[in-house]
C-alpha cells in the first residue's frame, strides 16, 4: 500500500521550514532516567516558536503554497497550538489568517493566536462541526485550508522534530510522541524508521481519547469521544492519511491515565524545569510510568507543546 508521505518529503521539508521553525534543543535527565529505568532524550518541542511542535507542519504547508492561493488567505480549525502555528506563518507571509477555535480553548491559546493577527471564530464543540464551519468560510472567501493533521504537507513538517532529534542524539532503541490526529507520529515515524529500520516507534495517547489506540486493534478508524486534560489531543478519530502510516511503521499505542499526565507535568516542571503542557507530557508519562517493553534501554521523547493556562498548571 502506498503511504501518503516519503522520508525525502520530510528532509524537504526540513529546508522548507528553516525560516520559520527553530531546531529545538534535547535534553536529558539522570534523574528521569533513574525513575523511568530507561536512557531518555527530550526533544524540547514546547521552546519551539509558537511553543509546540505545530509550526513544522503549518510552515511546511504554507511555505509551499504559490502567490495566487495565498493571496486570497488562509483558515484553519484547532483547539490552540496548530492556530498559533498557522497564524505565525500567516503572517510571516503577509496574508490574512481565520481561525475557527472551540469556546473552550485554553485562554493562553487563544489569546497568542489573536495577538498573532489572527481572526477568530469561535464554536461549540459539543454542538457544532469545525469542518463545516471552515468550509462556510473557505466558499466565501476563496481561502485555502491548511488542516491540523491530515495532509501530506502537514505530516511531513511534522516529522522533521523525530528527524533532528535522530541526527542530535541517535541512534537509541525506540522513539516515542504523542498522538491525536497522527501528524507528528506519522511524519516522525515515516523519517525515523528510513533513518533507523530497526528502530521502534510508539505512539501515547490518554484513556480518555483512545481512538488510535483503539483502531490499531480493530484495523479501521474508530472514533470516540474524547475526554481529557490533553486539549491537543482530542481529535475523535485519527486521520485518514495518517492512520496508514501509523499503522504500518509504529508497534502499538501506549495509554496514560489522566493522573499520570497530572504528574508527569509535574515532574517535568519541579526536577528538571521543563514546562510541557499535558499533551506534551502524554508520552512522558508512559516512558515514567514504564509503558515501554522492559528490553528498551535507551528511548527518544518528543514532549510537542508547553503552552497551558497558568489557572490550570497550579492543580496539576
Amino acid at each position: 500500500m502506498s503511504l501518503a508521505i516519503q522520508a525525502d518529503d520530510v528532509r524537504a521539508a526540513a529546508e522548507r521550514i528553516r525560516p520559520l521553525a527553530r531546531r529545538t534543543p534535547v535534553f536529558t535527565s539522570a534523574g528521569f532516567d533513574s525513575e523511568a529505568g530507561v536512557r531518555v532524550f527530550f526533544k524540547c518541542e514546547n521552546l519551539q516558536r509558537g511553543g509546540a511542535f505545530k509550526i513544522r507542519g503549518a510552515a511546511n504547508l504554507v511555505l509551499s503554497l504559490p502567490h495566487e492561493s495565498l493571496a486570497k488567505g488562509i483558515v484553519a480549525y484547532s483547539s490552540g497550538n496548530h492556530a498559533q502555528a498557522t497564524a505565525i506563518a500567516a503572517r510571516h507571509v503577509g496574508v490574512p489568517a481565520t481561525i475557527v477555535m472551540p469556546e473552550d480553548a485554553p485562554k493562553s491559546k487563544m489569546e497568542a493566536t489573536r495577538a498573532r493577527g489572527a481572526h477568530i471564530v469561535t464554536y461549540n464543540r459539543f454542538t457544532d462541526s469545525r469542518e463545516v464551519i471552515a468550509q462556510s468560510i473557505l466558499k466565501e472567501s476563496g481561502a485555502t485550508l491548511v488542516p491540523p493533521f491530515d495532509h501530506p504537507m502537514i505530516m511531513a513538517g511534522q516529522g522533521t522534530a523525530a528527524m533532528e532529534l535522530l541526527e542530535e542524539s541517535g541512534p537509541f532503541d525506540a522513539l516515542i510522541a504523542p498522538v491525536g490526529g497522527g501528524g507528528l507520529l506519522s511524519g516522525s515515524a515515516c523519517i525515523a524508521k528510513a533513518m533507523n529500520p530497526s528502530l521502534r516507534v510508539f505512539g501515547a495517547e490518554p484513556e480518555g481519547a483512545n481512538d488510535t489506540f483503539l483502531s490499531m486493534i480493530a484495523g479501521e478508524r474508530i472514533s470516540v469521544h474524547p475526554d481529557t486534560i490533553a486539549d491537543g489531543l482530542r481529535a475523535p478519530k485519527p486521520g485518514e492519511l495518517t492512520f496508514p502510516v501509523i499503522r504500518a511503521l509504529a508497534e502499538r499505542i501506549l495509554l496514560v491515565t489522566e493522573e499520570e499526565i497530572r504528574a508527569a507535568v509535574k515532574f517535568l516542571l519541579l526536577r528538571l524545569k521543563i514546562l510541557a503542557e499535558p499533551s506534551g507530557a502524554v508520552p512522558v508519562a508512559a516512558v515514567l510510568f514504564r509503558k515501554l517493553p522492559k528490553e528498551i534501554k535507551s528511548v527518544g521523547v518528543i514532549i510537542s507543546g508547553g503552552n497551558v493556562d497558568y489557572e490550570d498548571l497550579v492543580t496539576y
